[in-house]
């Protein structure tokens, strides 16, 4: 028997199917490309598009959205141009670029967009963050305090370097600024450091070389490689720093300690004034765009030591320059030393004439300085630096001078033997109680009596002697991190012990 229905209950049911009626209908804003060069699309009809947003072509390839013009936008292809073509379609997904990050990239190779290029397989990340994000404010920051140990005597003992802080390794090609970065990796280990390595436009052959020298060491495993090689569009390499320190800033959130290298930042200003030039932004000096001083400055600032209440995480920032004939006042130099809190100087006469690392003490300097060194250390490096400079003005007066009196020949010599204390062959790093041991032998006078040639012999043997018969010091410095009278005696005593059965 069919139901008959009034016209109020036929009204209500029909009021009642409008107000819970979804249209569930996903527009999307469609443009078209008009023009490909070089990594670089201009496409019309993207009206609404943001500045740094992520597009996606027809073929699947994702594209960041970076000049906003009248008529077109200009967009970078993230990955290969093969298949994009004029009149493919492009569409917004509405959303900034983000990447993966997490414990799963600890040991592995992945590319500015964080996917894996080392063939071990998928990286397994729950967590994106957005690539560009802004730095801590000075009131989420903590002063630097805590030492970086690099295991390089030169650096520890006379440029030394805080978690926190940003410290540029500057120098010619061929100076030694990677080997630099490779030892600081490999000293880390057993830390709790995480380390992120930022390779920008090296060849393949070189990065493989590195992750090679980093596995042999067992370095990998607290290690990220972000590797936008020379082959790869101007766009990866762009994004490649600020990826890295995105990786780095999960952790640092996290209350770990990180240290980035970014190596280098020279070719990472060359890939930005490439895909610049291509979207027809006005060329400033050097041809770079104007913008190139905040392209370094945004990144670096991101790097800084964590207040208390934030879980006193830090990310420690090596970004390095590479100089044409040591011009450290040419554009993109002058600009990164301005925003870094020091740098270590690389000399190319140095490295030729066998000091390596081929630190430069005069131009080399930290702005943070003793805070970023352990009391032992401070005690016995105090005055090298000016040991060092005083030698190096002695040594181009006796050139001239015929003979010297007593006092700058002693001095003369002194800096000698201190010049090879601090020589360090590469991929060795040595802990910071044995730094202090060597270095407090050469200051206090225990090398002046052995010829300058046998201090490397002479530091190849103190250490296991000091192993086997004086243990207990290194593990009283590790764990005092001062020279008390106590130490100082025994310190005296064993190197007059191992004296006696030295032979240079």
């Amino acid at each position: 028997m069919a139901v008959k229905l009034n016209a109020d209950e036929i009204s209500s049911i029909i009021k009642e199917r409008i107000e819970n009626f979804e249209l569930d209908i996903n527009i999307s804003e469609v443009g078209k490309v008009v023009g490909v060069a070089d990594g670089i699309t201009s496409v019309y009809g993207l009206n609404n598009v943001m500045a740094g947003e992520v597009v996606e072509f027809e073929n699947g390839t994702q594209g960041l959205v970076q000049n906003l013009e009248e008529a077109s936008v200009g967009v970078t292809i993230l990955g290969s141009m093969e298949g994009i073509r004029e009149g493919m379609s492009v569409k917004r997904l509405g959303t900034l670029l983000k990447i993966p990050v997490g414990e799963s990239l600890l040991g592995r190779v992945v590319d500015s967009l964080g996917q894996p290029l080392d063939g071990k397989g998928v990286i397994a990340s729950s967590e994106y963050k957005f690539v560009e994000e802004k730095a801590p404010g000075i009131m989420a920051r903590k002063s630097v305090h805590e030492p970086l140990q690099t295991g390089i005597k030169a650096i520890d003992a006379l440029v030394p370097v805080g978690r926190g802080q940003r410290e540029l390794i500057i120098g010619d090609r061929q100076t030694g600024k990677t080997t630099l970065a490779i030892d600081t990796i490999i000293n880390q280990k057993g830390q709790d450091v995480i380390c992120i390595y930022v390779a920008i436009g090296q060849k393949q052959s070189t990065v493989a070389s590195i992750i090679k020298k980093l596995e042999a060491h067992g370095a990998m495993e607290y290690t990220i490689v972000v590797n936008a090689a020379a082959a790869s569009a101007p766009a990866m390499q762009f994004l490649a720093p600020y990826a890295g320190v995105t990786m780095g800033e999960y952790f640092r959130d996290s209350g770990r300690h990180v240290v980035i290298f970014y190596d280098d930042l020279s070719k990472h200003a060359v890939a930005y004034r490439e895909m610049s030039l291509i979207l027809r932004r006005p060329p400033g000096r050097e041809a770079y765009p104007g913008d190139v001083f905040y392209l370094h400055s945004r990144l670096l600032e991101r790097a800084a030591k964590l207040n208390d209440e934030l879980g006193a995480g830090s990310i420690t920032a090596f970004p390095i320059i590479e100089t044409q004939a040591g011009d450290v006042s040419a554009y993109i130099p002058t600009n990164v030393i301005s925003i870094t809190d020091g740098q270590i100087f690389l000399e190319t006469d140095l490295f030729n004439s066998g000091i390596r690392p081929a630190i430069n003490v005069g131009l080399s300097v930290s702005r943070v300085g003793g805070a970023a060194q352990i009391k032992a250390m401070k005690q016995v490096a105090g005055t090298l630096r000016l040991d060092l400079a005083s030698f190096r003005e002695l040594q181009a007066f006796a050139q001239f001078a015929s003979d010297l009196d007593e006092h700058s020949r002693r001095q003369l010599e002194r800096g000698q033997r201190m010049v090879e204390v601090l020589k360090q062959p590469p991929y060795q790093p040595i802990s910071v109680e044995k730094q202090v041991v060597m270095i407090f032998a050469g200051t206090k006078g225990y090398l002046d009596d052995i010829p300058a040639k046998s201090i490397t012999k002479f530091e190849a043997e103190i250490y296991p002697f000091m192993e086997t018969k004086y243990a207990g010091i290194f593990d009283r410095i590790r764990e005092k991190k001062a020279v008390d009278a106590e130490i100082e005696a025994d310190l005296k005593k064993a190197l007059e012990d191992f004296k006696t059965s030295f032979a240079s």
